[in-house]
């Protein structure tokens, strides 16, 4: 009996295989891109309150297990979030008041500094540029007043959703001990407890992401800021609070935050002064990459610096500046439920002997 000829050898068809299933996965996630831009209203208060849920999560459970309501626990928790966001964006906000004019002033400089040691042709005085921007907002004036709605649209919608986040905060931390059922009932049949492994996976992914950034952005915003303080950079508060804002944005915030300070010191102190504030600069991000990263960040899922970038710029590139600060966290839940896949299907590990 003659046995029938296949069309391509194996190893095409299993080319062609993996090449569906890539392409089958590719539709369905910017299908959910897609959802999730159209839906961005009410898609944004969620994912900012899992992240609020993620970082408030220890101190919950701290409460719950000193016999605490859940309740009460979850609204004390959100009280303190309040205090501590509403305290630190009122410091934040003065400082920046009390000091931003002298940080731009000291930019300003350092341009103008830059321009003349540099002698870049074709680059206009910065006060020329200062007096053309002037001119252009004076000549659209009435285009500004008439986004002014526009604005107050904005801040508007601002507070709703940070309202809304924070409502949702409240009751993803009271009763996140339901989530397990939850798994269990909306997972097709024999999947739940699969299901139930990634959520948790996931979790704890950004749990440990939005845990380790606090801690290492008030580390780093600490140590940039005595370092400028000693150096006399005008504005060094006001820095370092655009440092700790910054380190929720992974090395391009840095990177941002870090130049800005540099230039200040510039454009105030001279350029040795300068040199000595990118060398605070950089010895905190070292400090930051080879002892804070790996010992406060052990525990959490571990991307390549090029993984981070990719996540920022296609952030940045669907969401702009939120989509750049949820991007990451996203990815660390992603990679997460992947290493909860591999562990599956990789089966359960044999037991190890113990020793005598």
């Amino acid at each position: 009996m003659s046995t029938r000829k296949l069309l391509l050898p194996d190893v095409a068809r299993r080319t062609a295989a993996w090449c569906g299933v890539l392409l089958l996965v590719a539709g369905v996630a910017a299908v959910a891109v897609w959802l999730c831009v159209a839906l961005k209203t009410a898609v944004t208060p969620v994912l900012l309150a899992l992240l609020g849920t993620a970082l408030l999560g220890p101190v919950h459970r701290w409460l719950t297990a000193h016999k605490v309501n859940r309740s009460v626990a979850a609204g004390l928790t959100c009280a303190a979030l309040v205090a501590v966001v509403g305290g630190a964006g009122y410091i934040v906000v003065t400082v920046m008041v009390d000091t931003g004019g002298q940080i731009v002033k000291s930019l300003k400089e350092a341009a103008q500094w830059v321009i003349d040691h540099f002698d870049i042709a074709g680059v206009a005085d910065v006060d020329d540029l200062a007096d053309n921007a002037k001119t252009l907002f004076e000549k659209f004036g009435a285009s500004a007043a008439g986004g002014l709605l526009s604005g107050i649209s904005l801040v508007g919608s601002l507070v709703a959703t940070a309202v809304l986040a924070l409502l949702l905060t409240f009751f993803f931390l009271r009763d996140s001990d339901r989530a397990a059922h939850l798994a269990h009932a909306v997972a097709p049949r024999g999947t739940g407890a699969l299901v139930e492994a990634m959520g948790r996976r996931a979790f704890e992914a950004v749990e440990g992401f939005m845990r380790g950034t606090t801690f290492i952005a008030l580390i780093d915003a600490f140590c940039i800021t005595v370092g400028l303080l000693i150096l006399g950079v005008p504005g060094a508060v006001g820095l370092g609070a655009l440092v700790f804002v910054g380190a929720y944005i992974p090395y391009l915030g840095a990177f941002i935050s870090g130049a800005v300070a540099v230039l200040v010191a510039l454009a105030d102190q001279g350029l040795v002064i300068a040199l000595w504030a990118l060398g605070v600069v950089l010895a905190v991000q070292v400090l930051e990459g080879h002892v804070l990263q790996p010992v406060i960040q052990s525990r959490t899922v571990q991307m390549h610096p090029a993984m981070v970038m990719i996540a920022l710029t296609a952030g940045a590139s669907v969401a702009g500046l939120l989509g750049m600060l949820l991007a990451v966290p996203l990815c660390a839940a992603g990679f997460g439920v992947i290493g909860e896949l591999r562990r599956e299907a990789d089966g359960p590990g044999e037991a190890v002997p113990e020793g005598p």
